[in-house]
């Protein structure tokens, strides 16, 4: 009998040691178990929770679907938005009367609304900064990155080259990564340029809505997604930029510094239309239309898994330049504005 009593204690205790031992592995790893519903098995928290700052925007929407939805793609890796603050643009009446609508969404995905930034931080392991007002982004961006959380800032990164270098020199002192992008950097054709599947880019066109926003440069409202489309196929490079101005459109002359010549028109009819072509050594390619955010999304996504920023920080800061040189040029009769000249100098 004290035979059989020892065995069974040894065994309980190689047991115990062994479930010590998983749990010391889950955590080193990034798990925690966390308690289901009564009557279920736990779940493992993978380190792949995100939460939304600023549901004033179509965006907060399409994303929280697509990650949330119970047939999500398998590229999306199990992430899930978990938490959203709603706040948000309060002066821009496009994007602040759609929070109320939008927070009705997101709920239907099991997303929690809180009240603040910090309480988000809290919750989540990645932010997505969605806020449409990009005047806001620096304040808010500057919260997420002193608790450490990669982030994606949605379009436009801020509404003023000063305010993106401002982020940009934050991710660096805090140490986080961060990144910012329009979805049609990811239309299938502009990656094939990129890939170099028509060769050398000679030069290339680019269009997007030019649509107003009083509070911003006005490219920097739907303007940047032809802008960005421009700069991802030309490549950095950019010198200078001359701006012309018409009753239909607006166009942006970009010289690079090996004499390519890339052009930005922004449309002014109202509709929704975005593409280009681009000349290569080996074949000319028509870019097509937008054809959502999926290409953006697994970006976005394959980053929080990584910590590696799919766009360089050079880049971004190439495209916010290119747009607020053509802001000066048009301020001034559309004189030619070198880039570097528009840099904030301390």
């Amino acid at each position: 009998m004290m035979f059989d009593k020892t065995k069974k204690e040894n065994l309980s205790r190689r047991k115990f040691l062994l479930k010590s031992a998983l749990t010391s592995l889950l955590v080193s790893e990034g798990f925690s178990v966390l308690a289901n519903k009564k009557g279920q098995k736990p779940l493992l928290d993978t380190k792949k929770r995100i939460g939304i700052i600023g549901l004033d925007t179509s965006h907060s929407v399409a994303f929280t679907k697509a990650l949330n939805s119970a047939d999500a793609k398998e590229a999306y890796k199990s992430f899930k938005v978990i938490a959203a603050y709603k706040y948000g643009s309060s002066e821009i009446a496009s994007s602040y009367q759609r929070i109320s609508g939008y927070v009705e969404e997101v709920k239907k995905y099991g997303v929690e609304i809180v009240d603040s930034i910090s309480e988000l931080i809290d919750k989540v392991d990645f932010v997505l900064l969605e806020t449409n007002d990009g005047r806001l982004h620096f304040e808010q961006a500057l919260q997420v990155l002193k608790a450490g959380k990669p982030m994606f800032i949605d379009k436009p990164m801020a509404a003023s080259l000063k305010d993106v270098v401002a982020i940009f020199n934050a991710a660096e002192q805090y140490q986080v990564p961060v990144f910012t992008a329009s979805s049609l950097r990811y239309l299938p054709n502009v990656q094939e340029v990129v890939t170099g599947k028509i060769g050398k880019v000679m030069g290339a066109d680019a269009f997007s809505p030019l649509k107003i926003e009083k509070t911003h440069p006005d490219l920097f409202w739907y303007g940047i997604h032809g802008v960005e489309t421009l700069l991802t196929v030309m490549g950095t490079g950019c010198q200078q930029v001359t701006r012309y101005i018409s009753e239909d459109n607006e166009t942006v002359v970009g010289v690079w510094n090996d004499g390519r010549i890339g052009t930005f028109r922004g449309i002014k009819n109202g509709k929704t239309e975005y593409g280009g072509t681009v000349f290569g050594s080996e074949a000319v390619l028509n870019l097509g239309s937008h054809i959502g955010y999926d290409g953006l999304l697994i970006k976005i996504i394959d980053f929080f898994e990584s910590g590696k920023p799919p766009v360089s920080k050079e880049e971004t800061l190439e495209i916010f330049a290119f747009m607020e040189a053509a802001d000066v040029s048009k301020a001034n009769n559309g004189i030619t504005v070198q880039l570097k000249s528009v840099f904030p100098r301390n």
